[in-house]
C-alpha cells in the first residue's frame, strides 16, 4: 500500500491536534492508503485522538522553540539548536529517505518542518507545507550572527515545496510561489457542556475558567492565591500545581478526560472561559467551539503578535498580564471578558475536510 507522510513539528501540541483532525478526515476518503507520522510529539497524543492506524516514526524533524515554560523561552538555546540541527541537514535528509522508501510515500505534508520538503525531493515526490507560519519567520525574530546559514538552509528547503497551504493567523511563506489559504483546521465537540461537566465531577450551574498551559505548563502558580473563587471556578489539566488546591479548583489528570469518553475539545466548549497563551490549537478550538479566551504574553515569539492583532476580530478575547496571572489576580479581567460582546466575525473552522479533499485530489491525479 502506499502512503502519506506527515512531518509534524514536536513545538507544543498545536501542530499535532491538527494534522490529526486531517489524518482523521484523510482516512476514510482514501482507505487505500496508509498514514506515516514523523514526529517527536508525544505518541499518546495519536494513540487517543487519531482514528485511523497509523505507522509513528518517532525522533525530532525540527528543533521548534526552546521553551522554559508556556510563556517564557530561550532564545539563545533556540538558535544553537536548529544551527546545529539544519547544519547537519543533508545526512539527515537520506535518512529520511530511507523511511520514504521503506513505506512507499507518495507525498509529505510538512507542519511545519523543512526537513520533510527536503526529504520528499531527494526522494522525487511532491510536498505540501501546511500550517500557519514558516520557521523562518519565526527564527528571524532571535540573535541569529550575520555568518549564520540557519535561515537560507531553512528557505532553501521550504523552496523545494510544491506548495503551502496556508491556514488563517498566518506568518511568513515568503519562500513559496504558490499559496493556498485554506479555513481553520480546527477540534469540534461532540458532547454536551451539561454531559461533560457530569462526566468529570464539575459544577453545572458555576461559571467554569479552563486554565491551558500545554505540555510545558505555568510555572510559580499557586491556586490558592486565586482571587475570584467566589464567582469563577477553576478546572486545570496540569501536571503540577503548587501548594495547596482550594476549594473552587478542579485538578485532572488530562487522561481523566479521554477515559471519560471525550477529547480535550469538549472540555474546552463545557467552560465559559479559557486562560491560556495564544497559540493555534486552543485559539482555533475556542473558535470552533464560542468559548473566550484570555490569554497572557508569551515571550518573543512572532507568532504572538499576529494572534494578538487578529484574535479580536474573530474571537471574544482579552488579555491578563503575566504577573496578575500568576499571582491569581483574575476576577476582574474573567468578569470584564464575560461581559463582552461576542466578536465580529466567525470564520470558518471546516479546514479539515477541506484539506483532505485537497490531498485526496492531489494523488487522484497521480
Amino acid at each position: 500500500m502506499p502512503s502519506i507522510a506527515f512531518y509534524i513539528s514536536g513545538h507544543g501540541f498545536g501542530h499535532t491536534s491538527r494534522e490529526i483532525e486531517v489524518i482523521n478526515a484523510v482516512a476514510p476518503r482514501m482507505p487505500a492508503w496508509r498514514i506515516v507520522v514523523r514526529t517527536s510529539a508525544p505518541r499518546w497524543l495519536f494513540e487517543r485522538t487519531a482514528r485511523p492506524p497509523l505507522t509513528l516514526i518517532e525522533g525530532p524533524c525540527d528543533t521548534g522553540v526552546a521553551q522554559i515554560d508556556s510563556v517564557r523561552l530561550d532564545e539563545q538555546e533556540t538558535v544553537r539548536a536548529a544551527e546545529a540541527f539544519y547544519a547537519d541537514l543533508p545526512r539527515l535528509v537520506q535518512a529520511e529517505v530511507n523511511h520514504l522508501q521503506r513505506h512507499d510515500a507518495r507525498l509529505v505534508i510538512a507542519d511545519a518542518p523543512p526537513l520533510g520538503c527536503a526529504a520528499a525531493a531527494a526522494h522525487g515526490i511532491p510536498s505540501v507545507v501546511l500550517s500557519n507560519f514558516t520557521w523562518d519567520w519565526i527564527y528571524e525574530r532571535y540573535p541569529v550572527g550575520p555568518g549564520s546559514p540557519l535561515i537560507g538552509a531553512v528557505q532553501n528547503a521550504y523552496r523545494l515545496a510544491d506548495e503551502a497551504w496556508r491556514m488563517p493567523l498566518h506568518g511568513g511563506f515568503r519562500t513559496f510561489s504558490r499559496v493556498v489559504d485554506v479555513p481553520l483546521v480546527a477540534r469540534h465537540a461532540t458532547v454536551s457542556r451539561d454531559e461533560v461537566r457530569r462526566r468529570l465531577g464539575l459544577p453545572k450551574d458555576t461559571l467554569l475558567a479552563l486554565c491551558s498551559f500545554g505540555g510545558y505548563g505555568l510555572h510559580d502558580f499557586d491556586p490558592a492565591r486565586l482571587d475570584c473563587l467566589d464567582r469563577w471556578h477553576v478546572v486545570t489539566t496540569a501536571r503540577r500545581t503548587d501548594g495547596p488546591v482550594p476549594s473552587g479548583v478542579y485538578v485532572l489528570e488530562e487522561s481523566a478526560v479521554y477515559e471519560a469518553g471525550m477529547q480535550y475539545e469538549d472540555l474546552v466548549a463545557a467552560v465559559e472561559v479559557v486562560v491560556t497563551k495564544p497559540g493555534y490549537g486552543i485559539i482555533s478550538e475556542c473558535i470552533a467551539n464560542g468559548t473566550a479566551l484570555l490569554y497572557t504574553s508569551r515571550g518573543n515569539f512572532a507568532e504572538y503578535d499576529v494572534m494578538v492583532e487578529q484574535m479580536p476580530r474573530v474571537l471574544r478575547c482579552g488579555y491578563i498580564d503575566r504577573e496578575a496571572l500568576v499571582a491569581g489576580r483574575w476576577r476582574e479581567s474573567l468578569d470584564r471578558l464575560y461581559a463582552s460582546p461576542p466578536a465580529p466575525d466567525r470564520p470558518r473552522t471546516d479546514g479539515a475536510e477541506v484539506v483532505a479533499s485537497m490531498i485526496a485530489g492531489m494523488l487522484s491525479e497521480d
